[in-house]
């Protein structure tokens, strides 16, 4: 079952609602943004990490980066590492590379949000494909996947695309 419709079960048997939002084909989580028309700091980019032996989803603003030696120390982990693309698609096979909700807990991974996201009443995020977001209040989003929040962001990236 695609990602999309599991987390939409997910959500309606939990009672909680949500907007899905398509738009045109992005490849990183800033076009994406650009493509909904919000802030890049307004959606949610997933990055899935290897630390140690564990596999971890770190969730920061799109137009951050991971500051891996402050998401180590978070972890309590010697060495955290980008997961590969192979990792990816063995982790979340429902999910186009790249696109990955923020629901750790339907992949049995850990969550780790950065503060910067929890300021913000809604999250915004990828929805398993490179054409579809979804929205919902933060606060229900944490009160289901009961994320462990921590400041693990750098400074935003200036790279042109």
């Amino acid at each position: 079952m695609p990602v999309l419709k599991r987390l939409q079960t997910y959500l309606d048997s939990h009672k909680i609602p949500y907007e899905v939002v398509s738009h045109s084909v992005a490849y990183s989580a800033r076009r994406t943004a650009e493509a909904l028309h919000v802030p890049g700091d307004m959606f949610a980019k997933v990055v899935i990490v290897k630390a140690d032996q564990r596999f971890v989803m770190a969730v920061v603003p799109s137009t951050w980066r991971v500051d891996f030696k402050r998401l180590e120390e978070a972890l309590g982990s010697r060495h955290v590492r980008l997961a590969t693309e192979h990792e990816l698609a063995d982790l979340c096979p429902d999910c186009e590379v790249g696109t990955m909700p923020p629901f750790g807990n339907l992949y049995n991974m850990d969550v780790y949000v950065d503060q910067l996201l929890t300021q913000d009443e809604q999250i915004l995020f990828d929805a398993g494909t490179h054409t579809g977001a979804m929205k919902l209040r933060y606060r229900d989003f944490a009160e289901l996947v009961r994320p462990t929040v921590a400041q693990f962001h750098r400074e935003p990236s200036t790279l042109q695309y």
